[in-house]
């Protein structure tokens, strides 16, 4: 049988080159409720390259999901079927990235101008593996009007059976705009995707985009069943993940930023024994202490130090010593 998640209400996105198992881990670390995406991982990575470095993942980890990114049924479902026997919670195909690399495969964002395509995608998928089905869309691309084309989409791959969407409440424009201003530049549109969650009542509807505190979090699930965050969640780990299991009505893991970093030693020797870099860890870090006494210099130990750090007792003295220094600041500050 396929694990259940927990709930639905908080996600952290899939970003590329941030959501890997060192961000999850420490995620993870803030919040045992919200639930974590993968980075995206292509259907033919799965099946032709090192498929246990791409899907392999610790089961602290959970409730966590596959992000696969594919335009072909056959391919899509041959990695899901590989990727199977890891236990993920989901299986999310990926309809949104409006990166070059993601058209150059004809997958991604592409994607909602063929969305009898993505049906047949999620069918062929959804054969493969007990896990949940989900996708992950934008509310259109290029001249598409979203009026038009987000119904048209979500009815399509409702009717493959699909009943879990995350959507990112921008259009994608797939020339002119680089995937940092496909993120920032086209607006906003949360009452299109209001209205979705009322024609289509039977969807479990998350939404995604512009979305950078709490309080935007709770209004959002006032009309919404989710909330996807991204870049705020990582740029600001402990002011979003510290308080969402609170939010949730679930007791918090830490205290303070400070209990969540030294909470985090043990995981980060263990790393560190198993041949990881302190920087491939502290990377994901470095915002903890975001607007607290001592978050400049918490940032200016690890981000100049941590790659110098040739040893695992090196890498934790270096850390310790970060530490060290929030929490001088910290009794300093009070």
């Amino acid at each position: 049988m396929a694990r259940q998640l927990m709930d639905h209400q908080i996600s952290v996105a899939p970003m590329m080159d941030w959501t890997d198992r060192f961000c999850r881990g420490f995620h993870r670390s803030l919040s045992a409720r919200a639930v974590l995406y993968t980075e995206m991982v292509t259907a033919p990575a799965i099946i032709h390259g090192p498929r246990a470095r791409l899907l392999g993942y610790a089961s602290r980890e959970h409730p966590v999901v596959l992000q696969l990114g594919g335009s072909e049924p056959g391919e899509l479902a041959r990695a899901t079927a590989l990727a199977a026997p890891y236990g993920y919670d989901e299986i999310n195909l990926n309809v949104g990235c409006p990166s070059d690399r993601v058209q150059s495969g004809c997958f991604g964002a592409v994607l909602m101008k063929t969305p009898g395509l993505v049906a047949r995608c999620v069918r062929a998928m959804q054969r493969e593996t007990d896990a949940e089905i989900t996708v992950k869309c934008r509310i259109g691309v290029d001249d598409q009007d979203p009026q038009e084309a987000l119904p048209a989409f979500l009815s399509r791959i409702a009717e493959a059976g699909l009943r879990r969407v995350t959507i990112h409440a921008r259009k994608a424009w797939l020339q002119g705009l680089s995937p940092k201003d496909n993120r920032e530049i086209p607006p906003l549109d949360y009452p299109l995707v209001h209205d979705m969650k009322r024609r289509f009542a039977g969807l479990d509807l998350a939404i995604n985009g512009g979305i950078d505190d709490l309080s935007a979090a709770r209004a959002q699930l006032e009309v919404l069943d989710g909330v996807m965050i991204g870049r705020a969640a990582y740029h600001r780990p402990w002011e979003i993940l510290g308080g969402v299991d609170a939010m949730l009505g679930a007791p918090a893991l830490h205290e303070s930023a400070l209990g969540a970093a030294d909470a985090m030693r043990p995981l980060i020797a263990e790393w560190l024994d198993e041949g990881a870099r302190l920087h491939q860890i502290t990377r994901h870090m470095l915002g903890l202490f975001h607007g607290q006494p001592g978050a400049r210099g918490w940032r200016r130990t690890l981000s100049e130090g941590a790659s110098r750090a040739n040893s695992a007792a090196e890498g934790l003295a270096l850390y310790d010593q970060a530490v060290d220094q929030v929490r001088e600041a910290d009794r300093e500050a009070a």
